[in-house]
């Protein structure tokens, strides 16, 4: 597929999606899912394929069940930094040592995404095991929303909106504004997907890239607000029939500038990182023949349960109650 191709496929991407400040967006969500699909290889990329709007559409479930289910906000982040100044030494990987060593509702409090994120290729590897469509689908799309929330800096710390710091605002502003303007632009040519040896290694690998990152995206916010008065940080846009204040052009672009490509860099690894773990999950089935399948649809079941939740945010009775990390 050349880069032609990718923009194109990006766009149709774009024409159907809101831009919000979940996440990583459910622009951003929802084009992580669509593009991890041209990652896989042969013997599992037709599944994916023939399900693409699906897996594309549902990537952003997780966070319209914030509201809903207890505990769902957990799993898409972790406050890395409150477990000391060196914490990935402190907290142990695996589960059953973290909660030995901090309790489970500690570990709730600030956030289990990589323990989450190694659950939910456990359940996806039985779903594939057991050629359960409906399963294979749902999992397939919510641990892309998982990890892909794993790439996001702001995603690391307990310093998530910027609200220590007098920069609240700054955890929309990088994975949502930024990807919205100059997503148009990124490479999506991410390599073919690769079998990950430890997923829960790989999960704290890659909080672990997240993290480092998290003193540049504070630091030069903060730099550059100190040379933008008001009148050229914001800018109002109509959005529909309503306007939106919203970091202007002009800062965002100083601001990505400054960033050299890191918004870009964490979304093309989201990418390549979902494709893995989904070809990770099959290889660990077994490597089942997924033209098995071909003869199964999404039964009435999944659709109203998607349905039911469709309808519950649409209608705002899924607003979130949780604490943390709400942006």
């Amino acid at each position: 597929m050349n880069k032609k191709t990718i923009t194109l496929l990006l766009f149709s991407v774009l024409i159907i999606v809101p831009i919000t400040i979940f996440s990583w967006g459910f622009f951003a969500h929802k084009l992580v899912n669509k593009m991890a699909v041209v990652t896989l290889p042969n013997g599992i990329i037709a599944f994916y394929k023939k399900h693409i709007d699906y897996i594309t559409a549902h990537a952003i479930d997780p966070d319209k069940r914030r509201g809903l289910i207890a505990d769902e906000g957990a799993k898409h982040y972790i406050d890395i930094d409150h477990y000391g100044a060196h914490p990935f030494d402190s907290v142990p990987r695996r589960w059953k040592d973290a909660v030995k060593k901090y309790t489970e509702d500690t570990l709730m409090a600030y956030g289990i995404v990589p323990w989450h994120i190694d659950k939910m290729v456990f359940r996806l590897t039985e779903a594939f095991k057991k050629e359960d469509l409906n399963k294979i689908l749902k999992y397939s799309a919510d641990i892309g929303h998982y990890i892909a929330d794993a790439h996001v800096p702001l995603h690391t710390t307990e310093n998530y909106n910027g609200q220590m710091t007098n920069q609240r605002g700054i955890h929309g502003f990088w994975e949502s504004r930024i990807p919205e303007l100059f997503s148009e632009d990124y490479d999506y040519l991410v390599g073919k997907a690769k079998f990950i040896d430890s997923p829960i290694d790989f999960a704290w690998e890659t909080v672990k890239e997240s993290h480092a990152a998290v003193d540049s995206v504070l630091k030069f916010e903060a730099e550059l607000t100190r040379t933008f008065g008001p009148d050229r940080k914001y800018a109002v846009e109509q959005r529909g029939a309503a306007n939106l204040k919203t970091y202007s052009l002009e800062y965002t672009t100083k601001y990505n500038q400054m960033l050299n490509g890191q918004v870009e860099r964490r979304l093309r690894k989201s990418i390549i990182d979902v494709g893995s773990l989904w070809f990770t999950a099959w290889v660990n089935a077994g490597q089942p023949n997924l033209e098995r399948l071909d003869s199964k649809v999404v039964t009435d079941s999944l659709r109203k349960s998607d349905e039911d939740l469709d309808y519950l945010w649409s209608t705002g009775k899924a607003k979130s109650k949780e604490k943390g990390h709400e942006d």
